[in-house]
């Protein structure tokens, strides 16, 4: 026994030799991935698996070196059960190679079936070149399980270094991404290849850095500063999110349910046309300090993010005036419906904050298919089995309407202020189709008409009368109202036809 003890000591202390890879990476301003795990999981938590997988490759036998270049295992964050992977850009560039991949699969199987989180902690130059096909076949394994976990355990994967080829694909198919200033890229092509394809001359951050991912393209959820802000990201949006579908998210009571919100008059102005910042109008109404806001830098004419009411969790989706008057345009329809099935998937209840004259015109619009992205949106909501609360602030009109507030399309509470106005569209653009006629041989009158039509037409009561609006209160009671709206709801229980899958318009 004493000869395999030794042995057995002997390659664990192999194991915790990490000043190769702290030299590496400590240079380029990264931490290893043993650093990055002590940093994320609770202290002592960690429990690593399949630590003694090696490569098979008979090509690459005088590499070999144990864990294949990813360390795999489960651990807690705040005392809550997740398993993880970091990958190693020390052993061959934290290429994923065959045992490599294996590795990453087996913990991903064990996430599904154990009802956990999982959580990667990325940074690789894509597939092993040198094992060929099999580096190829065992990721193709890595995004079936991606696929198979989606809606089952929240996936949330960290970018803390390059990120190339095949590598971008599982986090593309999780549920958060996260990146880091300066270090961290992500692309299918590096610059190189394009330069040659196509002669066009661009560096690594410009092409798949932190910031044209979060700006951009809408890849990345998150960007950080350095990579312990980006796992203390990490941390925050766990305390948001359940174990896995089939519980609720944590509650946290921290705010007075009976608080009035009273700033709400002053934030909001009654004017229509003047803008205001919607997420001053989430800090007065959501519980202090709450909201968890999700891709600030995309599609900023949405707002979405977690927050808590009352100590529960939900899901906000709003408008923000100030940004394309709060527009829905292709980017934030995309940005919405994705949010929006996330929160359906893990039981997170919905309220929108509604200030919106309807999709973004315009033929590039048109062109790049605002049809298409915006039903999307549509889809989503009328999917979405959770609770689904609309408020309406000032203006709902046409499309956006139907899409954010419409409780045919299955919202279970719709609650509009005094100002708003719900319609097919502004007065003046309604004035001057239906009065068209008279308009062309008296225009002076278009002012009196558009206030008619505007004290006729675009006040909450029409629609309440109709059913449309279950509550018309003052914004300072906004809050209560919507607490007792949620809890309320918070039972709900509604089926869906029976069906292999919906076939959404992507």
């Amino acid at each position: 026994m004493g000869g395999k003890l030794k042995e057995f000591l002997s390659k664990s202390k192999e194991l915790l030799n990490d000043k190769q890879a702290a030299e590496l990476q400590h240079k380029k301003g990264k931490l290893t991935a043993s650093e990055r795990l002590n940093y994320l999981l609770d202290a002592g938590s960690f429990v690593e698996l399949d630590a003694f997988a090696e490569l098979q490759s008979k090509e690459l036998e005088a590499r070999k070196r144990a864990r294949d270049g990813v360390i795999t295992g489960y651990g807690t964050i705040n005392k809550r059960s997740v398993y993880v992977y970091a990958q190693d850009f020390s052993f061959m560039g934290g290429s994923m190679g065959e045992m490599h991949n294996k590795k990453i699969a087996s913990v991903m199987e064990l996430s599904l079936k154990t009802g956990c989180p999982c959580i990667g902690l990325l940074d690789s130059g894509g597939a092993r070149i040198q094992e060929g096909i099999s580096a190829l076949d065992t990721g193709g394994r890595i995004f079936q399980l991606n696929t198979l976990m989606s809606g089952v355990v929240p996936q949330i994967s960290a970018i803390l270094g390059p990120c190339a080829g095949i590598a971008v694909y599982s986090p593309a198919l999780t549920d958060f991404v996260l990146m880091v200033k300066k270090t961290s890229y992500m692309f299918i092509t590096g610059p190189d290849v394009i330069k040659t394809v196509t002669g066009e001359a661009i560096d690594f951050d410009n092409l798949g850095g932190a910031r044209p991912h979060n700006e951009k393209s809408g890849v990345a959820h998150f960007i950080a500063d350095n990579e312990k802000e980006c796992l203390d990201m990490i941390k925050a949006l766990l305390s948001y999110l359940p174990q896995n579908n089939l519980e609720n998210a944590p509650y946290r009571a921290s705010d007075s349910a009976a608080r009035e919100t009273k700033k709400l008059e002053t934030i909001v102005p009654e004017d229509p046309k003047k803008t205001y910042d919607i997420k001053e109008v989430i800090d007065e109404i959501f519980d202090k300090k709450s909201f968890f806001e999700v891709q600030p830098n995309f599609a900023a004419n949405a707002v979405i993010g977690f927050a808590r009411l009352n100590g529960n969790v939900v899901g906000i989706v709003a408008n923000q005036p100030k940004v394309l008057a709060g527009c829905l345009d292709i980017n934030s329809s995309d940005k919405i419906s994705r949010f929006v099935r996330f929160c359906d998937c893990f039981n997170v209840p919905l309220i929108n904050l509604v200030d919106v004259t309807g999709y973004l015109p315009g033929t590039e619009q048109e062109h790049n298919g605002i049809i298409r992205h915006g039903a999307k949106v549509l889809f989503a909501y009328s999917e979405a089995t959770v609770p689904k609360i609309s408020l309406v602030l000032r203006k709902a009109y046409g499309g956006a309407y139907i899409a954010l507030v419409s409780k045919d399309m299955g919202f279970d509470k719709v609650i509009a202020w005094p100002t708003a106005e719900i319609a097919v569209m502004g007065a003046e653009q309604a004035v001057s189709i239906i009065n068209r006629d008279e308009l062309g041989k008296n225009p002076k009158i278009k002012e009196k008409i558009v206030a008619d039509y505007t004290e006729k037409y675009l006040n909450p009561y029409v629609a309440a009368k109709l059913g449309k609006v279950d509550m018309v209160i003052e914004p300072k009671n906004t809050r209560i109202a919507l607490i007792r709206c949620l809890e309320m709801l918070l039972s709900k229980r509604e089926k869906r036809p029976s069906k292999k899958h919906g076939n959404m318009p992507l």
